[in-house]
This record gives structure tokens, sequence and C-alpha cells, in this order.
């Protein structure tokens, strides 16, 4: 799709400046080339910009004539995006633009993730600030760097260049549900020193792959009974170590430590006279996965094929200890919230298992709504890492966003969105992680709130977006900015 093409839809500004960002590979700690984009759209627009040490970029635009006096407010978006791709597709996201593609009503990218989580943000701030018809009081745009990887953006941001304190986070992904707080999250990375041995006599190697799953954002869809790939490949290998010797070979799982995992590879040796358990745990497997995963996974299936011998293996003891291990790990929900209906109080997404040369890692994250409960999953997944003899350490911490019904920046956008829309919005917290926690906790005195278009599939390559409620959040977003000024 060329930048022609997307221009005939709606809102034309704001797909605009989405393809522009498309075209911009911007993988968390790689935001260079989106810092230099939007540092050339202030000088274009002659708008004052700040980049602050960690390389946040804060943009200011005056406020309509007669409107100087109204309270600043500021709309926030992360630059960075989580970079997946299809396994047998050809991308390399340092160099390759994304490929955007539309059916109806849906925007989604060609083998790879959309990039929506959180261009569409920057698209929108970028969109206003080029209209100069709106009228509006004195606005700002933060764009953070590094959210999907840590929230390290928000954690260095300089609050002493931001004026506002009224804050607008277009980072969510339903349209009509204003958010007012959200989890707060932590990881647990354990690391094992790797006890290579010989490869046995007797013993045959098969390759093990789990696939068709359909993995996404480990805080947003955490509920939806989707299957985690390491926790099924792992069943399938402490199944059949429990009835003959196994060896791993190789263990490479997992992308990114805020995605469900929606792949498994390994590879393993078992003695030649155990080949036929193969197809019984195969078997096994599959018809687990069909019943368990019916409804949340329903693709997610198991190979298991001959492959050839490796150059050494790890020890026997060793690879059903990391088994064991990272069977007992938790995985899912673990409590739900007892003051906001529906809500996920707590969960753990065991999201990376790799083995290289030198050593096996493990990586966890987890959120919660309540620190204690937080910290309390965080030790005892690092408990269930260090029975197999590994190191855990806790990293990459960020607080809660504790909900304040109370807010008046929530009863101003939600009484204006009914309003606006004649449709009541749901507010409510979000169990993902958002920057306001940490920005809030920056700025005592930040009255923020959270809301987006209808997204799905993030964190995934089924991301998309929906172009009409794009464009009604936008439309939406206009109008607010403006009802501000005399509110």
């Amino acid at each position: 799709m060329t930048k022609n093409d997307i221009s005939t839809y709606e809102p034309e500004a704001v797909l605009r400046y989405f393809y522009e960002l498309s075209q911009i590979p911007r993988e968390s700690g790689n935001e260079a080339g989106v810092q230099e984009y939007l540092i050339e759209f202030a000088k274009i627009h002659s708008l004052n910009y700040a980049v602050d040490s960690i390389g946040n970029v804060i943009i200011k635009k005056p406020a309509s004539a007669g409107n100087e006096q109204v309270p600043s407010v500021a709309m926030q978006g992360h630059m960075d995006m989580v970079c997946v791709k299809d396994d047998d597709y050809i991308h390399d996201f340092l160099t390759d633009p994304i490929k955007l593609k539309i059916d109806g009503d849906i925007l989604t990218a060609e083998g790879t993730t959309l990039g929506a989580d959180n261009g569409i943000a920057l698209a929108m701030v970028l969109a206003i600030f080029e209209d100069d018809t709106l009228v509006h009081g004195p606005l700002e745009g933060i764009f953070t760097i590094s959210e999907e990887t840590g929230l390290d953006g928000a954690f260095g941001l300089d609050i002493s260049k931001v004026d506002s304190r009224r804050l607008i986070n277009l980072d969510s992904e339903e349209e009509g549900i204003f958010y007012i707080g959200c989890a707060g999250g932590g990881e647990v990375v354990g690391t094992l020193e790797a006890d290579w041995q010989p490869v046995p006599k007797g013993y045959s190697a098969w390759d093990l792959t789990l696939s068709g799953f359909l993995g996404g954002h480990s805080g947003a869809e955490i509920h939806t009974g989707r299957g985690n790939a390491i926790k099924s490949g792992v069943r399938f290998l402490k199944d059949i170590s429990r009835k003959t010797p196994l060896h791993i070979a190789s263990l490479n799982s997992g992308t990114k430590r805020n995605v469900i995992p929606s792949t498994f590879y390994s590879t393993f040796l078992i003695p030649e006279e155990s080949e036929e358990l193969i197809e019984q745990f195969s078997l096994k497997l599959q018809e687990a996965m069909n019943a368990e995963l019916s409804s949340g996974d329903p693709n997610a299936t198991i190979s298991v094929e001959k492959t050839n011998m490796p150059n050494k293996v790890i020890s026997k003891k060793q690879s059903s200890a990391v088994l064991s291990a990272l069977t007992v790990t938790p995985h899912g929900i673990d409590a739900m919230s007892k003051t906001i209906e529906g809500l996920v109080e707590t969960s753990n997404n065991l999201a990376i298992t790799k083995l290289d040369d030198k050593a096996f890692s493990f990586t966890a994250s987890q959120r919660s709504s309540i620190t204690s409960a937080r910290d309390e999953i965080e030790d005892r997944t690092a408990t269930a890492f260090e029975t197999c003899g590994a190191t855990a350490r806790i990293e990459n911490k960020y607080p809660a966003w504790t909900p304040d019904p109370a807010s008046a920046m929530a009863k101003l956008c939600a009484d204006f969105y009914q309003e606006f829309t004649g449709k009541e919005p749901v507010i409510t917290a979000i169990h993902a992680g958002l920057e306001c926690g940490v920005i809030n906790s920056k700025a005592k005195d930040m009255d923020s709130i959270s809301f987006g278009p209808d997204l799905s599939g993030v964190h995934s390559t089924d991301e998309q977006m929906s172009l009409s409620s794009a464009k009604r959040i936008y439309d939406y977003l206009l109008a607010l900015l403006t009802y501000m000024v005399k509110a």
C-alpha cells in the first residue's frame, strides 16, 4: 500500500502520518529515526520542542488566539513498537518499512505487527498539531521511548520540561473505555550455567515444534484463554522424561517479556528403544490442547520430527531439573480484582526460554494492581526458577496507577463523551501497564486518563486497527480539546 492509497481513507491526516511512521523502523531501542522525524515535524510547523536526556521528545503548540489562559493539556504516546513477524516472512526490523494493508474497515500489516500500538497515538497528535483551524488551549505532545521493554522513557522523562498537569494517554485499545488506573509490574530473569555433555550412545534426536498459538499482549489478553506455547512444550517434554531418560539439546522460545509466547522449539534426545513414546505423547498433548484451548487457541498444534544428531546435549539431571522448574513456574491469571468486576488483579507470563553455549535463561513478567501481590508472585516465580539451580533476579519494576474515582479529568472526558456520542462510557482500570502510572509518580498533581480506538491482536502478527473507530476517537479528541477551552 502506498501513501496515495491510504490517503483515500479517513481520517486522512491521521492515516497519512501513520503511513509515514510505518516507514521508519522503530523497535524498542531503535527510536532515533522517529526522534528525527518528530523534531523535523516541529521545525516545519514552527513549534517549540525539547529532547530530554533519555531521548523523549516533547513538542508544544501555543493556544489558539484568545485561549492562552486555558490550562495546558498533554497528549502522550510512545515511539516504539513490538516487532514480531511470521516465521516464514522475510523482514528486517532494523531497515524495512511495515507494509500496510486494508481489508474493509481493518488496517493491518503484511507478515508483521502493525505498530498501531502506539503509532496511532503519534499520528493523532501530529494531525492535531498540523490543524490550525482547531480551537484549543496550550497543547503538548509527549513522545516516549522504549515503553515496550520496561517503560524506560516514562521512567526517564524530565518532568521539568512538561507544563501540563492534565494528561491524555492514547495507548488504549477499546473504543468507549476510559482507563483511570493500571497494573504495576516487573519481571524475573533466571540464569543457569549449562551442563553440557557428550552425546550418549543409543539415542535418537528429535525436533519439537509447537505453533499456531495466537500469542498477544500479556496484560490486555492474559484473560482470553490463549495458550502459552512454552508451557505446552515443557508439558510434552516433562511427560516423556517421566517414562524414559531425556536430554535437552536446544531450547529457544518466546520473543518479548510482554508477549504471550506463540511458538516453542526444542531439540531433545531419548533412547532409541523409547521412540514409540513420541507418537503416544504427541497425540496426548494435541488432544489436551484441543480440549483446553478450544475457545482461546483452537489452532495450536504440535509437531515432532526425527532430526540430525547434535554435537552435545544437556545432562539428564539438569534437563529434568529445568523441565520441573518450568512446569511449576506460574502462568496466566493468579487473582481477579475484588473491587473492579472483570478486571484481572494479578498475573504472570512465562515469556522467554533460551539455551546458548553457556547458559539457560528464563524470563517471566508479572503484573498486579496491588504492589504486595506483584511482589509475592515475583517471589514465587523466582523460587520456581531457583529449584533447578538457576540464579533469579527481579528487574524493571514499575508502579501501579491507582484509580481515582474523583478524577476531574475522568469526569470531564466521560461526560463529554456521552454528550458527543450519545453513548455511555465505561470508566475502569486495565491490567496492562500504562505510562500514566510512572508519569503520575513524577508529577503528583497530574490528572490522567487513557483512551484509544479499537485495536486487536497487539504484540502479534494479527494486530489490527478499526479505521472507523480511529476516526470516531479522533473526532472525539478534536471536539474534546475545544470543549476543554470552555470547561
